[in-house]
Formats: structure tokens, sequence, C-alpha cells
């Protein structure tokens, strides 16, 4: 690996926080020329749906 290619160590530390705080995503490492030129994090948060067994559904008349 030529020191052009030599990853910064700023850069491999945000990367590690990223994927250490992240628990459900993606994390995309864009590269030009040999070197990483950006990073992009999406997280998803999924919530289940609960039956609330208090409401009712009734039809409704016309």
């Amino acid at each position: 690996m030529s020191s052009k290619n030599k990853i910064d160590k700023e850069v491999i530390d945000k990367i590690i926080h990223l994927l250490e705080n992240m628990e459900y995503g993606t994390l995309q490492i864009t590269v030009h020329d040999s070197q990483i030129t950006q990073i992009e994090k999406g997280e998803k948060y999924r919530f289940a749906l609960k039956k609330n067994e208090n409401v009712k559904y009734t039809k409704k008349e016309r």
C-alpha cells in the first residue's frame, strides 16, 4: 500500500464510531482516486404495531 492509499486514522475512527453506534442500517463509503471522500449513514427504526383491545371497530351505517 503506497502512502497515497493510506487511510487517515481520523477517517478510520469515524467509521468505527458510526458502526459501533448503529443498531440497524447501512454505512456507505465512497472512494475516489483510491481515497475515502464521503461516508453516508442510513438508519431505520421499526416499531411493531400493537393491537389495542380497548378499541372496537363497528360497521358504519349509511
